[in-house]
């Protein structure tokens, strides 16, 4: 009887994850540095030892998994597979279960079969460890196959990533093959001929496993292509493709090898090869090391995703490419990570997580670029969208080329955005996080910004110049070190010491769109450095959170509040003493004068992972006498009227003397009021309501001739607050005024409809020079 691979053996890759703030960036790369890897070597820990009254059972995690470490527990028992009751299961239990699978500990368990009805026997029932058992067989129970419980109680466990290092699986079940000791510490592929061995990603060579603590090759006579495309997708390549076997069979020829017993079947759909079946054995001549005469170790070659191919001068020249982007990761910190968004009749929408997968994740990550999905994620984890839930109840079988290919419910009744499913994809390592290193924080998550680069011929750690240094440039090195988001952007880091020989500056004039994977992609000066403050404790900072908060405006709300209201100037001294009237208003009559206005509501929501803060804390915030209010941040919005070629024709600004939670979801406590000098801030899942009949809650348009024009809010406009998605700060409406009515409408948020739908909602070019930034 054939197990999965995962009860056998652990597979561990080198991946490395880096950041990304809304979509990926296709920019080409031409050189990209070398760096060797290099591996301390672990002693193997001793391996627990099983009493020998206490029988031999062997673990697996089966049903419907969002990710390989973790699903519904089985138990090989008497040859039979079986379940295990949740009736008194506790994380003790849980503990055992995942440490007898190689993983250091549990993180989790779920009662009611959350990863689907398993069959045959109910093994155990009232299982009760304390922790300490070496099994989960010496764990008290009511005895082997006694129950009184149902496949709907069927218990399940999430394991940790990290794993038991040099863990062993004692097996008797491989193709009925006794008192087999199997070690699978790592897989990788590594690069045979010399073209490939210094480019980055490797793409192609030997796949490879570490068994008893030497690499060994794997012999191809039973390898197919769904093999390959399942290692491919491990290693962060969304297909496989031929490559010259000619050669490989030359230089096979001219080698030893050392063969891994074993082979691996895999249908070609598992998002992990724990997930495929063992293959064959293969009788090993341990004299002359032969297992594969008649075949040569298992070469595969990938495709990289147009993130990671370089420009054609370097080799990759079939990279990837998306016919249509029908698909797209928002909100998430890392590339290849994000909410999933769909795009139907030209406008964006989430999925809702019922039956969300790792096989539907991975027909995601594939299509996207990338390689198959590391985790599939529910419950809106890396941030709630808004507006439409395109689909539910999505089914894929692996093979899709794309998740609008796989069935699904349009059906969306019972979700909400609280059940926006979201990926994790697996990503080639490019070994950017060798470039750069924060020194001297309280934390390794803070620190002085120090960068590895390249003068006359040798490698050079030294400091960026904080001069325009901000929130985005920041949040690329928190991504490029797999750290998350930014939450600060420091120009001075004299409190923090770094290392005295990386003090020079060997970078300065750094702009960055967004969207890069590594701060040497930005726009920089390059060798003509000009940093007049010098480095020390000039030098750039940053701190790194593994959340942040997204703000999005509610635009229906803009456009059904909208009115004009002609209001004295005897009212609007303060706003006047504020600045949110235009520049003529200092010549209107304090009696006599008015001020026309556009005034409307808004409602902003905070759907990502942590709360939005003001930059400064309250020791910095100003008092405002007129108002007899603070201000927590000088400039929160920009609200401005602009032509139809592009052109500012007036303008508003409003300082968020109050930010606080008006309202929230049902589930969610309000904590930010900001009566009596409270705290103030938008709770994730709660909202801030800015009346239409509020000061500065306007635009003045007494100025303005009659015509058509676009309406914009720009909510952070100077990236005072770090956010997971900057791209929906923005809300755009067209707006047309007669002189004495006004209308509002076709108002949306940036990002919200496809690029061809915005086209025509411009139909111009000039605004796209005056939306969110100018970088």
């Amino acid at each position: 009887m054939e197990g999965s691979l995962c009860s056998w053996f652990s597979v561990t890759t080198l991946l490395l994850l880096h950041a990304s703030l809304s979509h990926i960036c296709f920019a080409q790369y031409e050189h990209w540095p070398y760096y060797p890897q290099y591996h301390e070597v672990q002693q193997e820990p001793p391996q627990p030892q099983r009493p020998p009254d206490i029988p031999k059972i062997y673990l697996r995690l089966s049903g419907e998994k969002r990710k390989h470490n973790e699903g519904r527990v089985e138990v090989y028992y008497n040859g039979e597979w079986g379940t295990v009751c949740d009736d008194d299961f506790s994380i003790h239990s849980a503990h055992i279960v995942c440490k007898e699978l190689g993983y250091l500990k549990a993180l989790s368990w779920f009662p009611s079969s959350k990863y689907g009805k398993g069959e045959g026997r109910i093994w155990l029932d009232n299982v009760n460890c304390n922790g300490k058992e070496v099994t989960l067989a010496a764990c008290e129970s009511n005895g082997w196959g006694i129950s009184d419980c149902k496949h709907t109680e069927d218990v399940g466990v999430v394991c940790s990533d990290k794993r038991i290092p040099g863990f062993k699986f004692e097996s008797s079940l491989i193709n009925q093959i006794e008192q087999l000791n199997i070690q699978i510490e790592d897989i990788r592929i590594r690069p045979i001929l010399a073209a490939y061995r210094k480019r980055i990603p490797v793409t192609e060579g030997y796949v490879e496993v570490k068994d008893e603590g030497s690499w060994k090759q794997i012999c191809n006579i039973n390898w197919t292509p769904s093999n390959s495309r399942v290692m491919c997708g491990m290693f962060g390549f969304p297909s496989e493709r031929k490559y010259n076997s000619r050669v490989y069979k030359i230089t096979a020829q001219r080698r030893k090898h050392k063969y891994w017993p074993y082979s691996v079947n895999c249908t070609g759909n598992e998002a992990h090869i724990s997930s495929c079946k063992l293959g064959d054995h293969i009788v090993v001549d341990r004299k002359r090391n032969q297992s594969c005469e008649l075949g040569m170790p298992v070469v595969v070659s990938c495709t990289p995703g147009r993130a990671f191919a370089p420009s054609s001068n370097t080799g990759f020249r079939k990279a990837f490419r998306q016919e249509q982007p029908l698909v797209r990761l928002k909100g998430g910190a890392n590339t290849g990570e994000g909410r999933v968004e769909v795009l139907k009749n030209g406008e964006w929408g989430t999925i809702c997580d019922d039956r969300w997968n790792l096989l539907s994740a991975s027909v995601v990550c594939r299509e996207l670029g990338f390689g198959s999905a590391k985790e599939a994620l529910t419950g809106g984890k890396l941030g709630q969208g808004m507006g439409m839930i395109h689909m539910n109840e999505v089914q894929c079988v692996g093979s899709e080329k794309s998740i609008t290919d796989c069935k699904f419910n349009v059906q969306s009744l019972g979700c909400n955005h609280e059940e926006d499913a979201a990926v994790r994809c697996n990503i080639p390592a490019m070994g950017f996080q060798n470039q750069v290193r924060l020194r001297g924080g309280r934390t390794p998550n803070e620190g002085r910004v120090e960068i590895l680069i390249e003068r006359n011929g040798t490698l050079k750690w030294g400091t960026v110049c904080s001069d325009g240094w901000g929130t985005v440039e920041a949040m690329i090195v928190c991504r490029q070190l797999g750290l998350g988001f930014a939450s600060h952007a420091f120009q001075e880091t004299w409190y923090w010491y770094g290392d005295v020989s990386a003090d020079d500056v060997v970078l300065s004039g750094v702009k960055c769109s967004g969207t890069e994977m590594s701060l040497s992609h930005c726009r920089h000066h390059g060798t003509e450095l000009n940093c007049p403050k010098g480095g020390g404790r000039f030098a750039a900072g940053v701190s790194c959170s593994e959340t942040a908060p997204d703000l999005v405006l509610n635009a229906p709300l803009v456009e059904h509040t909208t009115y004009l209201e002609d209001r004295p100037m005897f009212m609007l001294q303060c706003a006047l003493e504020e600045n949110c009237l235009s520049s003529t208003a200092a010549k209107t009559h304090p009696h006599t004068g008015y001020r026309r206005l556009l005034r409307f509501s808004s409602q902003i929501h905070n759907t990502g992972q942590s709360d939005f803060r003001p930059k400064n804390g309250r020791h910095a915030w100003v008092w405002h006498e007129c108002h007899r209010h603070y201000h927590s941040m000088e400039v929160f919005t920009h609200y401005d009227l602009l032509s139809l070629n592009g052109t500012k024709v007036a303008e508003g600004h409003k300082a968020s003397f109050c930010l606080e939670d008006s309202e929230c979801e049902s589930d969610i406590q309000k904590q930010y009021q900001c009566a009596n000098f409270g705290e103030q801030g938008i709770t994730v899942g709660c909202w801030d309501v800015y009346r239409h009949d509020i000061d500065c809650q306007w635009i003045d348009i007494t100025d303005v001739a009659p015509g058509d024009y676009f309406f914009q809010v720009i909510i952070n406009p100077n990236y005072e607050v770090a956010e997971s998605d900057y791209s929906n700060n923005v809300m755009k409406c067209r707006c047309r005024y007669d002189g004495q009515r006004i209308w509002m409408y076709n108002c949306h948020t940036g990002g919200s409809f496809s690029a061809e739908t915005e086209d025509k909602f411009l139909q111009f070019a000039g605004l796209l020079n005056n939306q969110l930034s100018l970088r």
